[in-house]
C-alpha cells in the first residue's frame, strides 16, 4: 500500500522492521571503541573496512558472505566478532543491524576508507602537537643527542627506514652519527663500538610490533651506561624504565598496513631542535654541504 501527498505525488513508506543503513563515521567510531588498545591483524582490518563500506548490508550478510567480500576466511570473521566483545558473528550482526548511534552532524559520513584513514592521521598529529607543549623537554632530549659523539641511531625491522632517514639528515648537522640497523648480535657489537668511541646516547626507533631484539638492544645499551631516547607508539609502556627519554605517538591502523606520519614528524622536530641548539655550528655545516653539492652538480 502507498500513501498519497497533497500534490498527488506518491511515496513508498519506509519499512520499519528492516535493518537501518548505518552512518559510516558512527560505525567506525563503534569499531574503534571496541578495538581500543588492541592491535588488529591485516585480515581483521579488512573485515572492519568491509563492515564500514557496506554498512547498509550488514543485516543481510552471513559470516561466509562477509568473509568472501573481505577476502578472508570465515573463521577470521568469527574471531573478529569475538575481538569486538561478542560471542560470535550472529551477536555482532544483531547489535550492528540495530543501528549504532548516528553521527548528528554527519561529518565524514560519506568519506571513503582512504579519506577516513587520512582524517585519523590528522587526529594523531593533533594529539602529537599537544604532547609537544613542553619545549624544555625537547631541548633536554636534543642536548643529550648533540653532546654524544658519536650518536647511535638504532632502528630494527620496520623501524629501519625511519632510523635511516633520521641518520641521513642528522649526519649533516652532527659530526658523528652512527646508524645501527643490522639486528642480532651485530646490534650489540655496534653499540659497544659506539660507546668505546665516546658515545653516551642512543636514539632508538621502535614501531610496533615491538621486536624482542630491540628491547634487548636497549637493555644492553643501558648496561653500557648510555642514555636511552626511545621513539615508540602509545601502546608501549615504560614501566620497566627502559628509556631515559620517551617520545610517543599513535600509529594509524585504519588501512591494511600501518602508517607512521606522526613518527616522521617527531624525527623532523628532533632534527630542527638539534640544529637550533648547536649555536650556529649546524648551519655552517649545512652551508658547507650545500656549496659542495652545488660545486659537484649533485642535483639537477
Amino acid at each position: 500500500m502507498t500513501n498519497t501527498r497533497a500534490g498527488g505525488r506518491r511515496r513508498t513508506p519506509q519499512k520499519e522492521d528492516g535493518p537501518r543503513s548505518l552512518d559510516r563515521s558512527a560505525l567506525q567510531a563503534e569499531l574503534d571503541m571496541r578495538t581500543s588498545g588492541q592491535r588488529l591483524t591485516p585480515a581483521q582490518r579488512r573485515i572492519a573496512q568491509c563492515l564500514v563500506e557496506r554498512g547498509s548490508e550488514i543485516g543481510f550478510l552471513s559470516s561466509t558472505e562477509l568473509a568472501e567480500l573481505a577476502g578472508v576466511s570465515q573463521p577470521s570473521v568469527t574471531r573478529f566478532a569475538m575481538v569486538l566483545g561478542f560471542d560470535g558473528y550472529l551477536e555482532m550482526r544483531k547489535h550492528l543491524r540495530g543501528g549504532v548511534a548516528m553521527n548528528e552532524d554527519g561529518v565524514g559520513s560519506d568519506s571513503n576508507r582512504y579519506q577516513t584513514a587520512v582524517l585519523a592521521e590528522v587526529d594523531n598529529l593533533g594529539e602529537l602537537a599537544r604532547a609537544f607543549a613542553d619545549a624544555d623537554e625537547i631541548n633536554r632530549i636534543v642536548d643529550a643527542m648533540v653532546e654524544s659523539k658519536p650518536l647511535a641511531v638504532v632502528g630494527l625491522r620496520i623501524s629501519t627506514g625511519l632510523a635511516t632517514q633520521f641518520e641521513f639528515y642528522a649526519s649533516r648537522i652532527h659530526s658523528d652519527v652512527r646508524l645501527i640497523a643490522d639486528g642480532g648480535s651485530m646490534t650489540q657489537d655496534r653499540l659497544q663500538q659506539c660507546h668505546l668511541a665516546g658515545g653516551r646516547t642512543a636514539l632508538f626507533f621502535m614501531l610496533p610490533l615491538h621486536p624482542k631484539e630491540t628491547v634487548q638492544a636497549i637493555q644492553f645499551a643501558r648496561e653500557l651506561g648510555m642514555r636511552i631516547i626511545l621513539v615508540t607508539d602509545t601502546s608501549f609502556s615504560n614501566d620497566e624504565g627502559l628509556a631515559d627519554f620517551l617520545l610517543k605517538a599513535r600509529v594509524n591502523s585504519r588501512l591494511l598496513f600501518d602508517s607512521y606520519a606522526a613518527f616522521q614528524l617527531i624525527a623532523a622536530v628532533l632534527l630542527d631542535a638539534m640544529c637550533a641548539r648547536m649555536n650556529g655550528k649546524a648551519q655552517r655545516r649545512l652551508e658547507t654541504i650545500h656549496q659542495s653539492s652545488k660545486k659537484r652538480r649533485v642535483f639537477i
